[in-house]
């Protein structure tokens, strides 16, 4: 019954749901609970992702996890526990933006571009956009891709560290397979209406929770 059970999870979670309003609550530190996400993509040679945080974490943790079976680190998003900065990793490759007001207890929007052909990463937070970096020119990323929300990989899909964990809120993930424009940037800071990720899209997110993670309603203002 428990196998049928954990059966028909798995499928209903195949099933893409729109997650606006919504977000995942990762409660506590584990070294088990996250979010897996569903992309048909195998190839990238570009990137955008964007996504909302919120958190109370003082050491370092991840906001976004891709691995392929070659390189645990092919695109992470980190914030550093040491420097008020953030880490992007790509090809196992890292750049860090520093002087990032990345508050605790304060929902954060948050994006992050890569081109292949100029190996060009930039780090939106906010609003605000960081300087630029160098990173993996002309290189690409190729699946079998893994998405993990709540942990990094350490390993294709697992190698998880409850030092490494996310606890705390994340929402409005979206993923394309191109930059998008500083204009596209700031209409999703400001969370208005924006062309959704064609790679990952929050309002048709194919997902898979594992472990002691939840979707709750985003918390409002009553004024």
């Amino acid at each position: 019954m428990v196998l049928l059970l954990l059966a028909m999870l798995t499928v209903c979670a195949a099933i893409p749901q729109d997650l606006y309003g919504k977000m995942f609550i990762f409660p506590q530190e584990t070294n088990t609970a996250h979010v897996r996400l569903t992309t048909s993509r195998q190839e990238l040679r570009n990137v955008t992702v964007c996504l909302r945080s919120f958190t109370d974490l003082h050491r370092g943790y991840p906001l976004f996890s891709l691995a392929t079976p070659s390189l645990d680190n092919d695109f992470l998003i980190y914030k550093d526990d040491a420097h008020d900065q953030m880490n992007l990793h790509v090809r196992n490759q890292y750049v860090y933006f520093a002087g990032q007001n990345y508050k605790l207890n304060t929902w954060h929007s948050l994006c992050s571009t890569w081109a292949s052909a100029s190996g060009l990463a930039q780090l939106w937070l906010d609003g605000k956009p960081s300087s630029w970096k160098l990173v993996s020119r002309g290189s690409s990323i190729n699946g079998p891709i893994i998405i993990v929300l709540g942990q990094e990989q350490d390993s294709h899909g697992g190698g998880f560290v409850i030092t490494e964990s996310f606890a705390g809120m994340l929402s409005d993930v979206h993923m394309w397979d191109y930059t998008i424009s500083p204009c596209e940037i700031q209409t999703y800071m400001e969370d208005l209406s924006f062309t959704p990720g064609n790679v990952i899209n929050w309002r048709a997110l194919e997902f898979q929770i594992i472990g002691p993670a939840l979707i709750e309603d985003k918390q409002k203002s009553c004024y």
